[in-house]
């Protein structure tokens, strides 16, 4: 046991010593390995329950219900969630999950799951998401020092990547031998998993987190415009997200109308993008110094090179390669992002702030996606593939021109214990 623990880096064994985080962000896991099952299973119950006339458009009518009401509920609820406790925003988001899917299994169960039933109850348990993303870093930032803030970012973005690969390939075992509408029942349960760990982890006292002031009453994107850095780093992931969402639409179509390959071709793709993920977020959040916003424009252009072989028309190995290697570059950039946010925003302001973050983010993949559509009818798989890489490299080259000339007229550094946040 000890021979294992120095395996583990300083930095994680320095976060997992306290029981009750390491029960917290293993329960966060569970519930991330239950999301990622879900991905499959509702595309897939979609199909059984949808009408036949219609199918393709009720398919993507439930996608979207599983994902877009997030959105409408970061502004809906705004005025009413942004003075709540980062606590309170994960359970009631764990409880809305709970129900609305647990509601899904218990209506196929007896027979009643009809088409429009099921969307509404998709588009129930996914109103709190956004909240819910962001009272899940802000009780990350209440209960921990700045110098593990990284790490256990790190981790819990690391377990969403690990969850995105080993969470279908379970879904595809539990979909044939149990049923879809029962492995949405299995999410439910992960969110009363980690609803019951998180009513039992004892959080710091309301006298060590700021209280909300009258500032709270703005919204959480007005909040962000009173931050130009925070606001050019919501600007920098939309962008980079919106330029990574045609990959999901052209790479499908490279391996299938390109290469003439086997489905199985995609699938290892994306299983070693995930793995690259996975390493490259798990290692960089190891490090116990770095200069975040250097090093997050440097994913951007990254990612970016990683694409670029796509469109020179590379053999399939060098596109595999190239492709890992952009899974461990992209990996960590959520972890860096949230730490920036959290660094950089008053504490009684995150979970508005961050809210507002995920209501933003959660339109730019699935605009890029929209968007991949009609450039890859148009330009060809290879073409869009390269072309968002191209793109991408020029948003990166932007940022470091901005970033640079920001830091040649007002140097901002915020030197945590560990942790550096500079421009």
């Amino acid at each position: 046991m000890a021979s294992a623990s120095v395996l583990i880096p300083p930095a994680y064994r320095a976060l997992l010593v306290d029981r009750g985080t390491r029960r917290l962000l293993g329960a966060m896991g569970v519930s991330s390995l239950g999301d990622g099952m879900s991905a499959v299973t509702v595309a897939w119950l979609a199909i059984q329950v949808g009408p036949h006339r219609h199918l393709g458009v009720y398919v993507g009518l439930a996608m979207a219900a599983y994902t877009l009401p997030g959105v409408l509920g970061a502004l809906a609820f705004a005025p009413l969630l942004r003075r709540r406790n980062a606590r309170s925003l994960v359970l009631a988001n764990c409880l809305l999950r709970a129900g609305f899917l647990g509601a899904i299994g218990l209506l196929w169960v007896v027979g009643t799951l009809w088409p429009i039933a099921y969307v509404g109850l998709l588009a129930g348990s996914s109103v709190m998401t956004a909240w819910g993303n962001a009272g899940k870093y802000t009780l990350l930032a209440e209960l921990l020092p700045d110098e593990q803030r990284l790490a256990a970012n790190t981790l819990v973005s690391t377990l969403n990547f690990a969850a995105t690969i080993a969470g279908p390939a379970i879904a595809g075992v539990l979909v044939t031998y149990v049923g879809s509408a029962l492995v949405l029942g299995l999410d439910a349960l992960t969110y009363v998993f980690l609803a019951v760990l998180l009513a039992r982890t004892r959080l710091p006292e309301s006298g060590q987190v700021p209280a909300v002031d009258q500032a709270a009453g703005r919204g959480g994107l007005a909040l962000l415009r009173s931050h130009p850095q925070l606001l050019g780093l919501l600007t920098l992931t939309w962008l980079f997200n919106l330029l990574y969402g045609p990959v999901e639409v052209a790479l499908p179509l490279h391996v299938t109308d390109d290469l003439r390959a086997p489905g199985t071709l995609l699938g290892l793709y994306w299983m070693l993008f995930g793995i690259g993920a996975v390493l490259g977020g798990l290692a960089v959040g190891a490090l116990r110094q770095l200069p975040l916003w250097p090093v997050m424009v440097g994913i951007v252009v990254g990612w970016g090179l990683s694409l670029l072989p796509f469109g020179f028309d590379a053999p399939t190995a060098v596109t595999v390669v190239c492709f890992t290697l952009g899974g461990a570059i992209y990996g960590p950039f959520v972890a860096l992002s949230v730490t920036l946010m959290q660094a950089k925003s008053p504490p009684q302001h995150l979970a508005a702030m961050l809210a507002a973050r995920s209501a933003a983010l959660l339109t730019a993949s699935p605009l890029g996606a929209a968007l991949g559509g009609p450039l890859t009818a148009a330009l060809g798989p290879r073409a869009t593939l390269g072309g968002s890489g191209l793109a991408t490299v020029a948003l990166g080259a932007v940022a470091l021109v901005l970033l640079a000339a920001r830091r040649g007229h007002r140097p901002l550094s915020t030197h945590g214990a560990r942790v550096v946040v500079d421009l």
